[in-house]
């Protein structure tokens, strides 16, 4: 780790934190992370700070590999036109002096919520509205995505047609999960203007909660064509299918079959998505984050009174 080498990639990544705070809408999700996970390792950006970088010293880094970056902790993983022999002879003599050691304690995540707030001279006021979601090995883990398609995953969900294309409050709007291995995040984005936010607040919210009751087997359908969609059109991708598969070792300890997602997929019914949506709006407060002209913005106790 030569010395300059570190020094030019440390101003590297603090040119990449200030990309990032002069890109509101990466930056809002930076602030929602921290603020539904405050004074935690989940709820801090992978960049870092410019001090935190700037810190970093090569003994510091050093440390960390010999701490971290071990043999217990590590998968290797392959696709495409791959003889399997040949490449664990390599992979075991490349690795063969790493050492394998207990991995550290990891504290549990502790969702928080709350409310953050940051003016800025912007056209275009943006934020992320979510609830506490559910983990990868979760019984709702593909309910919960299921749910997060049918309300805003492409231009046939519910919030892009009621959002949108009826009431013209926002150019861009769409849900999201985030899981993790003990904890996850259930989320909306959108980018508004300062006049459409009092109004449109409101109506994500609305739409949140009704689709408990109301989400039609249409709906379903589609929700379901689209993940299913999506897993295929992954699997032509080797590098896509060496991602998905070192997740699984990560998390499961095992590659799962894309037939055995399409089957948990498919089981999500009407009954399942509505108890998951309930589970997601009574799982704790909402965490609201904002940038941009704020001031039309409704208060957080309000926003949290939508989901009692």
């Amino acid at each position: 780790m030569p010395e300059d080498e570190l020094g030019r990639e440390r101003e590297v990544v603090i040119q990449e934190i200030a990309q990032v705070h002069d890109t509101p809408d990466d930056l809002v999700f930076d602030l929602f992370q921290e603020t539904a996970f405050p004074d935690q390792s989940l709820g801090r950006s992978i960049l870092g700070t410019e001090k935190t970088v700037a810190g970093i010293s090569r003994e510091m880094l050093i440390d960390h590999m010999a701490r971290h970056y071990d043999a217990g902790r590590m998968v290797v993983v392959a696709a495409g036109h791959v003889d399997h022999e040949a490449l664990v002879g390599h992979v075991a003599e490349a690795f063969a002096g790493l050492a394998a050691r207990p991995a550290d304690p990891v504290a549990p995540a502790t969702y928080a919520g709350g409310d953050r707030r940051q003016e800025q001279p912007l056209e275009q006021v943006h934020l992320v509205l979510g609830l506490k979601g559910i983990a990868y090995d979760d019984p709702d883990f593909y309910a919960q995505q299921v749910l997060a398609t049918a309300l805003g995953g492409g231009m046939s969900s519910r919030l892009f047609q009621e959002v949108r294309e009826k009431r013209g409050l926002a150019y861009s709007v769409f849900a999201f999960a985030s899981s993790y291995t003990d904890t996850g995040l259930f989320g909306i984005y959108a980018g508004t203007g300062r006049r459409q936010v009092r109004e449109l607040i409101p109506v994500i919210c609305d739409e949140v909660v009704k689709i408990a009751d109301t989400a039609t087997e249409t709906e379903l359908d589609r929700a379901r064509a689209q993940l299913k969609a999506s897993l295929l059109m992954s699997l032509e991708s080797p590098s896509a299918r060496c991602e998905q598969i070192g997740r699984q070792m990560l998390v499961f300890n095992r590659p799962i079959p894309p037939g055995e997602i399409i089957e948990r997929i498919d089981a999500v019914d009407a009954p399942i998505l509505a108890r998951t949506a309930r589970r997601l709006i009574g799982g704790g407060p909402p965490t609201l984050t904002a940038l941009g002209q704020i001031a039309e913005v409704e208060p957080y106790d309000r926003l949290s009174g939508r989901f009692a």
